[in-house]
């Protein structure tokens, strides 16, 4: 037996709809078997509360050991994994093809899904995973000021801490009745002659994604500039449905089914009238080329559009590498600190944000890899958010130390969760921004 792996990691079809995956008995034992597995290596200590929560149960048992841990208490490790993946990415000798044939998160994903399907997941967090209802009320001119009002009230952060299980610290985003949509609606993809890179074929429909469409709808229309500044034209699905990542974490896998349905047969489209994909939030580029095509291995539609699917700095450096990249910046950036969300890091594309950002002259870019700890809920709600606060420190701590003129991450939330604790020169915190102002555009 082989004490660890030296092959590069593979991750084996989610099998969530055979009937054994809800099965409470058989989960339970591959908990236990994984768990036990875990409390023998421990390198996993660092990343998150999942695994100091299961080693405190361990070492405080009767046994020192898994078999001395109640079964009910399993679920406490459950409820502190967010699903960033990067103990399957960075630290576990033990995944496939190892024959322990360990994945953590996929785990803990099958059993939020038997909770979920039992109804023991909590009515706050399936509301705080809608993304479609908060888009949907969010973006009503009016609503959209009396909410971000609520938000900033400390009266009304303390009911909703109450009823919703928000923190009443806790940073929400803001949302804008002037929608992405709303304002790209009359928007014409540039006339450029299309060149292939790669992969990239020049030409590009941006997924907005929930959280750019309503919250952050300036980072889409930095996308749009930066991109048609490079000679690839650009335009809007003409439908979308959530990507089903926020649902995931909650182990709804039926409403990610759902959004699927109405996902995959648009993209497709336009996969085949040549048109690649794009999305800012990182989350919704992993939700269609890891966590849908695990769900779904035999789905041609689905395993097309992980083919021509792209996070935007990936995209931008295929063009580089065949030359086709603007490279005439106006504007440097000084010195930028780049937090690498892990949804970002476990796409296996490495920095390409930092090597697009350091083609800009007299610019530095420092990179942290390390978890912001934030994850869209578990970073807002009130019986998690200390303990996300606890998992950004370090990531702050480095980040107040390098004096950055800006600090940025490629996930909105990340971003924001790290500029709270941080004094900056420069609110901008999002790197296709960063790219706008050094092209002066």
């Amino acid at each position: 037996m082989r004490e660890g792996s030296l092959e590069a990691p593979t991750r084996h079809p989610l099998d969530w709809q055979n009937p054994d995956f809800y099965d409470e008995d058989k989960l339970f034992a591959e908990l236990e078997r994984v768990f036990d597995i875990c409390h023998g290596c421990r390198r996993c200590v660092s990343l998150c509360d999942a695994y100091p929560t299961l080693f405190d149960l361990v070492d405080e048992s009767s046994t020192m050991e898994v078999d001395g841990v109640a079964k009910e208490d399993y679920w406490k490790v459950v409820d502190q994994c967010y699903l960033c993946d990067l103990c399957y990415q960075t630290k576990c000798p033990y995944v496939p093809p190892h024959e322990w044939a360990v994945d953590f998160p996929h785990l803990m994903l099958r059993a939020k899904a038997v909770q979920f399907r039992k109804g023991e997941r909590r009515l706050s967090h399936k509301l705080l995973s809608n993304t479609k209802v908060q888009g949907a009320v969010g973006s009503l001119p009016v609503v959209s000021t009396v909410l971000n009002a609520g938000n900033r009230s400390k009266a009304v952060r303390k009911v909703m801490a109450k009823t919703m299980d928000l923190h009443p610290d806790a940073h929400l985003p803001e949302f804008h009745s002037d929608t992405l949509r709303r304002r790209e609606k009359s928007h014409e993809p540039a006339q450029a002659a299309l060149q292939e890179a790669g992969p990239t074929r020049g030409k590009v429909a941006l997924f907005a994604t929930c959280y750019c469409n309503v919250n952050t709808p300036d980072v889409g229309q930095d996308l749009i500039r930066v991109f048609e500044h490079n000679g690839i034209p650009v335009r809007l699905t003409a439908k979308e449905e959530c990507c089903g990542m926020p649902k995931l974490e909650q182990g709804d896998l039926e409403t990610v089914d759902k959004y699927r349905k109405t996902n995959i047969p648009e993209l497709v489209r336009l996969i085949d009238e040549g048109w690649d994909i794009v999305a800012a939030v990182p989350s919704c580029v992993l939700m269609f080329k890891q966590e849908l095509p695990l769900m779904y291995p035999d789905d041609a539609d689905v395993q097309k559009v992980k083919a021509h699917i792209f996070d935007p700095f990936e995209y931008l450096a295929h063009r580089h590498k065949a030359g086709l990249l603007n490279t005439e910046f106006r504007q440097p950036l000084g010195k930028v600190v780049w937090q690498v969300p892990c949804h970002q890091r476990v796409q296996n594309i490495g920095p390409k944000t930092r090597d697009i950002l350091a083609l800009v002259p007299d610019t530095q870019v420092e990179m942290i890899e390390r978890c912001s700890g934030h994850d869209g809920t578990y970073g807002v709600r009130a019986g998690t958010f200390e303990k996300s606060q606890k998992i950004a420190r370090p990531v702050i701590n480095r980040a107040k130390k390098a004096e950055p003129d800006y600090l940025v991450s490629d996930c909105p939330m990340a971003a924001t969760q790290i500029a709270n604790g941080l004094d900056l020169k420069n609110t901008e915190t999002n790197p296709l921004t960063l790219l706008r102002k050094a092209y002066g555009i």
